[in-house]
C-alpha cells in the first residue's frame, strides 16, 4: 500500500516555460507536481532580450500575487530555457534569447532563489516524475515546436552531457530526405520550418496550423511538407533509437503532441530506419502532461534539489 507523502517533502515553486513563441508561468505543488493558474504571454524576442525579461519579472510578479497563501516551503523560481544551459545553470548560447544568468538572478531574485534548466531537461525531469516516463528505466523525450530538441532520462536523471549541450539534435546542418543538405533538422520539421517550406512552395498562409489544416484536408502541397518534415524526423528518431536503445520515445512540444499525419509518417519513418528488429516495437508516445511538462519540470528543478539536501 502506498504511504501518504510526508508533509516535510511538501512544498511549492513557480516554473516558467521560455519557448520561442510564448513564455507559461504557474505554482507548481509537490509532491505531486499538480499546476496552479498557468499565464500565458508572448515571448517576441524580436523587441530584444531587456524587453522579455521585463515582461518576465512581470509576470512572475503576477503568479505570486495570484497565488496568495500557499501551505508548505516555497522552493523558489525555475526556469526552462529555450538554450544550452550548463550542470551548473549557466547559459550558453544566444539563439533566442541574449540572456545571462546573472541576469536573470538579479532580476527575479527578490522573490526567491532562481535555478535554470534547458526546457527540454526540464520537460523531461516533469515527464519521468509525473508522467509518461514515470514506469520507464529509460526514455527519450524530444520536443518539437518553435525549435527542436531532445533528452535522455535514465533511471529518473536527465543527462545534459559534459558541457549541457546534449539533446542539440536538430540544429546542425541536416541531409535531407531528397539529397539535399539543409540548415538544420529544424529548417525541415519545426513549427517555423514547416511554414517556410510551404511559402517557399507558393503556398499562403500565416501559421502554421493552416499548413496542418490544409494537409489534413488533402491539398497536395500542404500534404507533401508535413510528410516531409515527419519523415525527416522520424528518420532522425530511428538513428537515434539505434543509437540510444530507450524503453521508450515521448513526444512533447506543440507539434510533438499532434496527431493526424503528422503523427504517423513520424511513426513510420522512424521503424523504417532502425536496424534492430525489437527496435521496431518501441513506443512512441505523447507526453501525458501535455503543454505543462516545461513548466513542471521548471519548478520541478527546485524541488529536486531541495529533496537532494534534505537527505544530505
Amino acid at each position: 500500500m502506498n504511504q501518504a507523502p510526508s508533509r516535510s517533502k511538501s512544498g511549492w515553486a513557480i516554473g516558467i516555460d521560455i519557448g520561442g513563441t510564448k513564455i507559461a508561468a504557474a505554482p507548481v505543488t509537490f509532491p505531486n507536481g499538480t499546476v496552479g493558474n498557468v499565464h500565458e504571454i508572448a515571448t517576441r524576442p524580436e523587441r530584444g532580450s531587456d524587453f522579455v525579461l521585463r515582461d518576465l519579472e512581470a509576470v512572475t510578479a503576477k503568479v505570486i500575487e495570484a497565488v496568495g497563501e500557499v501551505p508548505g516551503k516555497f522552493f523558489g523560481v525555475g526556469l526552462g530555457v529555450c538554450e544550452l544551459v550548463d550542470p551548473q545553470g549557466e547559459l550558453l548560447s544566444a539563439n533566442c534569447i541574449d540572456w545571462s544568468a546573472k541576469q536573470v538572478r538579479q532580476a527575479l531574485g527578490r522573490f526567491g532563489p532562481v535555478r535554470i534548466e534547458a526546457d527540454v531537461r526540464a520537460a523531461a525531469l516533469a515527464e519521468s516524475k509525473f508522467g509518461a516516463g514515470a514506469n520507464a528505466n529509460s526514455f527519450l523525450y524530444v520536443t518539437v515546436g518553435t525549435g527542436i530538441s531532445c533528452c535522455m532520462v535514465i533511471g529518473g536523471k536527465v543527462f545534459s552531457g559534459a558541457r549541457g549541450a546534449a539533446g542539440t539534435m536538430a540544429s546542425g546542418p541536416f541531409p535531407d530526405l531528397d539529397g539535399r543538405v539543409m540548415p538544420s533538422l529544424e529548417a525541415v520539421a519545426s513549427g517555423p520550418g514547416l511554414l517556410a517550406s510551404y511559402q517557399a512552395r507558393g503556398g499562403k498562409a500565416a501559421s502554421t496550423q493552416t499548413v496542418f489544416e490544409r494537409a489534413e484536408a488533402g491539398e497536395e502541397r500542404a500534404v507533401t511538407v508535413v510528410r516531409r518534415g515527419a519523415r525527416a524526423l522520424g528518420a532522425t528518431f530511428g538513428w537515434l533509437i539505434n543509437l540510444l536503445d530507450p524503453e521508450l520515445v515521448i513526444l512533447g512540444g506543440g507539434l510533438g503532441l499532434r496527431k493526424g499525419l503528422y503523427r504517423k509518417e513520424i511513426k513510420q519513418a522512424a521503424r523504417e530506419h532502425v536496424w534492430w528488429e525489437g527496435h521496431r516495437k518501441i513506443e512512441i508516445i505523447s507526453a501525458a502532461l501535455g503543454a505543462n511538462a516545461g513548466v513542471i519540470g521548471a519548478a520541478a528543478v527546485l524541488w529536486a534539489e531541495w529533496q537532494s539536501e534534505s537527505r544530505s
